[in-house]
């Protein structure tokens, strides 16, 4: 092999701040990394796939849920994550888009979002007890809180 690019790395094993779920779309990389950072989130192992935290709420394969709820688990084992963050966005390809999956009505999407959010949350905590779970809804103009941490940590609390 031929060394192509030199950077340092910490080598010591680190502790995750959060895993987090998120759809591949690049158009909402830098908004929510920036987001993320102001949660304190420094660390994190990302989790990214078309979708994002569709696989929970809405999985088109049971296979592809428990791949994901896998990937968690590791994160989990491998680096101490006890947080997971869930976030779905507007116009998002695996929902059919904003026009093709909510003939452009966006209160419509962010309303189906946040139900998505929260089912996603509730199969999350059902598989995993005690997790910290968050969700948010990503669009055009911001990032919205689905404000269900407070319900999947109490019903961590509860199980």
């Amino acid at each position: 092999m031929k060394k192509v690019f030199h950077f340092a790395a910490p080598r010591e094993k680190y502790h995750c701040d959060a895993a987090i779920l998120w759809c591949f779309d690049n158009r909402f990389e830098l908004g929510f990394r920036k987001f993320l950072k102001r949660l304190g989130v420094m660390n994190s192992d990302p989790i990214k796939i078309a979708g994002g935290a569709k696989v929970l709420a809405s999985a088109e394969r049971e296979a592809d849920r428990e791949f994901v709820l896998e990937q968690i688990r590791k994160s989990m084992r491998l680096h101490g994550t006890r947080r997971v963050i869930l976030m779905l966005h507007s116009d998002c390809g695996a929902y059919g888009g904003l026009a093709g999956g909510f003939a452009g009505d966006a209160a419509a999407e962010a309303r189906h979002h946040e139900r998505e959010l929260q089912h996603a949350a509730t199969n999350l905590s059902a598989k995993i007890p005690g997790i910290i779970v968050e969700g948010y809804f990503v669009d055009f103009e911001g990032i919205w809180d689905a404000e269900i941490a407070t319900a999947t940590t109490d019903l961590a609390k509860a199980v």
